[in-house]
């Protein structure tokens, strides 16, 4: 029989008991006094067959609503986005999926390719010198960006766009709280950073101003004007970035970004309740040495031979650690790749239709819902997402929408009492117009 798992027999439990010198179980709790000892019934079902509870496992699961029975509006920083067939086949390889890290390069090439392989992209898209390997998540590569850009100016100051993505700021705070960083968020205008408030706020104690793009509610910000206000106080500037909307919008690098991370999810990377997903962490040539996490780089051997090594290492696991530019031991290569496979599969010109989809169909979003009579509050430029307003309770809304097989949109209230009956709507290249229709019908039926 094959098994999922590796068993564990009577006779492994008696062997593996000897080679420790016991006889049961309950002497390796010894030293735990009786009295606080469980002795009492877990409140759990008794236990099943292997056939029956796959089967009891399976029904609970169908009870899930995802996108791929359910036509999902749902964004707020997790797409749902076309993912070429090919990439869980290549992910689904032992080579690399039961990879851990390259420390062996000369057994490594394949790994160390393929995270080269992503940087590269990478820094294609983002218009930046180099990237690194990847790291966790948007969130936690836009908050190492934060702690750099403290430690290269050796200022403790950090502002942040309120139109950043809300969990992106609670990420950036925690950060740099151990730092002593402080955190000053900036306010939003019409959907966009208050760029008359950024002008008073900015001054020589900041380190860094981080701002998205496009930002939290879809708007696409005037980098422009950030990057001049930023530099003139020789502050750095920090741009997270949705990748996709690269493949159209003017990469942060032609506007001077010093940082440039994101999530990567949007490129061959499911959903997945939120995670885990893919950072990237891209600089320009003066900050490669202060780059958290890894670096690979192409080198050759001693007969000419191309090949790939870790390099750049400035990280706690391998320097003292007053020297270390990061706590993060790791990346996320699997991820990485399966984002460096869609891109590839999609190729410049699949990537730039997938991000044109996204800007036409959104557009086609907005007119259905304004002409519908909502209103559609934020009018600036926008990319994949919309702000509407409602006229009830949003949470209400969801579950009728879920009972039509629509996932609704995120609830703005949830995360600024501002916006209370305000909701973000995402529509990627994978939602029909007949989706959008149904979605605007269902809705403008509860509020009409």
């Amino acid at each position: 029989m094959k098994h999922r798992y590796l068993p564990m027999t009577e006779q492994d439990q008696k062997e593996m008991l000897g080679v420790i010198g016991i006889s049961a179980i309950d002497e390796l709790f010894a030293d735990i006094p009786e009295k606080v000892r469980f002795t009492g019934e877990y409140n759990i079902k008794p236990a099943k067959a292997e056939s029956a509870l796959l089967k009891e496992l399976s029904a609970l699961a169908d009870k899930n609503a995802d996108s791929r029975k359910y036509a999902s509006f749902l964004g707020a920083g997790v797409y749902d986005h076309f993912k070429p067939i090919i990439v869980d086949h290549v992910i689904s390889r032992s080579e690399f999926y039961t990879a851990y890290t390259p420390y062996q390069p000369e057994i490594s090439q394949g790994e160390l390719q393929a995270i080269f392989e992503f940087q590269t992209m990478i820094c294609e898209l983002t218009g930046m010198d180099l990237a690194n390997s990847s790291m966790y998540d948007g969130g936690t590569a836009l908050a190492e960006a934060a702690n750099l850009s403290a430690g290269h100016t050796k200022r403790k100051k950090v502002l942040v766009s309120e139109a950043v993505h809300p969990e992106y700021i609670d990420v950036v705070k925690m950060y740099t709280k151990g730092q002593n960083i402080s955190v000053v968020t900036v306010p939003t205008k019409d959907g966009v950073t208050d760029l008359a408030k950024l002008e008073e706020l900015v001054d020589e104690e900041t380190a860094a101003v981080l701002v998205q793009y496009p930002n939290f509610f879809g708007q696409i910000e005037d980098l422009t004007k950030v990057e001049q206000l930023t530099h003139a106080q020789k502050a750095l500037f920090v741009v997270s970035a949705n990748p996709l909307a690269l493949g159209l919008l003017t990469p942060p690098g032609k506007f001077g970004a010093d940082i440039t991370v994101g999530d990567a999810q949007p490129f061959g990377i499911s959903e997945a309740f939120g995670g885990p997903h893919c950072g990237f962490f891209a600089v320009t040539t003066k900050l490669m040495r202060k780059v958290p996490g890894r670096l690979v780089g192409e080198t050759t051997d001693e007969e000419g031979r191309r090949g790939y090594v870790l390099t750049l290492q400035a990280r706690e696991q391998h320097i003292r650690r007053d020297k270390a530019t990061s706590n993060i031991c790791s990346n996320q290569a699997l991820n990485a790749l399966a984002a460096s496979v869609a891109m590839t599969a999609l190729g410049k010109k699949g990537v730039q239709e997938m991000a044109t989809q996204n800007i036409v169909k959104t557009h086609y979003a907005k007119q259905a819902f304004e002409k519908a009579g909502f209103e559609v509050p934020y009018q600036g430029a926008h990319f994949n997402e919309i702000v509407v307003k409602v006229n009830g309770s949003l949470a209400d809304t969801n579950k009728v929408l879920l009972e039509k097989g629509i996932i609704g949109g995120f609830d703005l209230g949830r995360v600024n009492s501002d916006l209370q009956n305000h909701v973000l709507i995402a529509v990627t290249e994978q939602r029909t117009k007949e989706e959008i229709d149904a979605l605007v019908q269902e809705m403008g039926a509860l509020y009409a």
